[in-house]
């Protein structure tokens, strides 16, 4: 079948796939750039644990091991697919030279991000940004929230240095840039006190927020989390601490969901909506959990549409929801593990624009029977035809084409990495 022969099956249902296509190709997404080196940074000990209730298993070869790697790495990516890309960075992907020796973290300047900014003004990236709050001796366990004043002093001064970070890359590429707080502290075993860990974290965030920033230009964001490895018992970052910090501070940040993190029972997609409810804009970390948050490449699966349904539906589109990818998978060829991930957003995001505004109103004349048959109807639509176009039209290669062009440059430059 044709791409033509598709838009007339669309048509059938009312629906214009080649204004679904226009819509698309300006909807931004972030690309996290851990993925091509398993989270590392290049701040600390590449050969030292992950720590802070962060863990990446495999050791697939071609890890990048420097910047210049993980750039490079970055931009075969970009090769493969279509759509609007951001990067997302971590604090840990500071750049240090000669000219900008190492420095802590409490330390870090918008001059060690001064090579990102490059990158991404050649490639016409705008950038988010995520404080580091883990993988690091400062962690004593707890960061934000530790009762040793030392210890929170430190973090709550790399937090206000990441908040200059942000707003030094929204400046220079021009476009908002997403600042996400999240933290792994938590207890492995039942606590003695709930309260005194999260009262001590709120005043940290409320301290770290306090540093001078545009809310046009730097959008913080507090992402929750159920539990984690070392933490199993209790986090201190729940899903209920972050929404109501979020609430209380409308004015200055904004609540960011990974739909990882949260209970196996639980969906995002429901949520989607019932924060856009109060909330004029949110944030998603996009992932694929199995069991709990283990951070496995998206699929262009059930969930993952969902989700993008409701960002469709709800209007989020238009930039009240802020996207982003989120995993980590060492046990595969990293380049194909970003790009799949990618590539099945960009797809669920597309297949959600394709669906017809009739459904809502079958659901508000309470025509459920009609409103099944339709969505099991649309099933089957010829989507794949579509996609194709999409991926033509932005200038990538369309499905079956590019994971030819991720052996060759495993060939050719992972192979040779020691």
């Amino acid at each position: 079948m044709s791409y033509a022969d598709a838009k007339k099956e669309y048509e059938k249902y009312g629906i214009d796939t080649d204004k679904a296509i226009e819509k698309l190709k300006n909807v931004s997404v972030s690309l996290h750039c851990w993925q091509g080196d398993d989270v590392r940074g290049f701040d600390t000990d590449p050969n030292k644990p992950l720590t802070g209730g962060i863990q990446t298993t495999g050791n697939y070869l071609g890890r990048a091991r420097t910047p210049e790697e993980l750039m490079a790495d970055i931009d075969e990516v970009l090769k493969l697919v279509p759509g609007k890309v951001k990067l997302n960075l971590h604090a840990c992907y500071a750049i240090f030279d000669d000219e900008n020796p190492w420095v802590d973290r409490n330390k870090i300047e918008p001059k060690h991000f001064k090579k990102w900014v490059d990158f991404c003004k050649e490639r016409g990236l705008g950038c988010d940004f995520n404080p580091t709050f883990f993988s690091h001796p400062k962690c004593d366990p707890l960061t934000l929230s530790s009762p040793n004043e030392e210890t929170r002093r430190f973090w709550i001064e790399h937090g206000k240095a990441c908040i200059r970070i942000s707003e030094y890359l929204a400046e220079e590429l021009g476009e908002p840039c997403i600042m996400n707080i999240w933290t792994g502290d938590g207890f492995k075993d039942i606590p003695a006190d709930r309260l005194g860990p999260r009262e001590r974290y709120k005043e940290s965030i409320d301290e770290i927020l306090s540093e001078p920033y545009d809310f046009n230009k730097v959008k913080p964001c507090i992402e929750s989390k159920v539990f984690g490895i070392g933490v199993e018992a209790y986090t201190v970052g729940s899903a209920e601490f972050a929404l109501s910090y979020a609430a209380k501070n409308m004015d200055k940040c904004i609540p960011l969901m990974d739909n990882g993190h949260y209970h196996p029972t639980e969906v995002v997609s429901d949520k989607i909506p019932a924060l856009l409810a109060f909330f004029p804009e949110i944030a998603l970390h996009i992932t694929r959990p199995i069991r709990w948050d283990s951070d496995h490449v998206v699929l262009f699966d059930d969930e993952t549409k969902e989700m993008a349904k409701e960002i469709v539906r709800c209007g989020g589109l238009d930039g009240k929801v802020k996207i982003a990818l989120d995993y980590f998978d060492a046990s595969i060829n990293r380049i194909s593990a970003w790009t799949v991930g990618f590539r099945n957003v960009q797809k669920a995001l597309l297949y959600a624009i394709l669906q017809p505004d009739c459904l809502k109103e079958l659901q508000d004349k309470n025509n459920f029977t009609k409103l099944m048959v339709m969505q099991e109807e649309l099933k089957t639509l010829p989507f794949g035809e579509v996609w194709n176009e999409y991926c033509k039209d932005c200038k990538a290669p369309v499905d079956g084409e590019w994971f030819e062009k991720v052996e060759k440059y495993e060939k050719d430059i992972l192979m040779k990495r020691a």
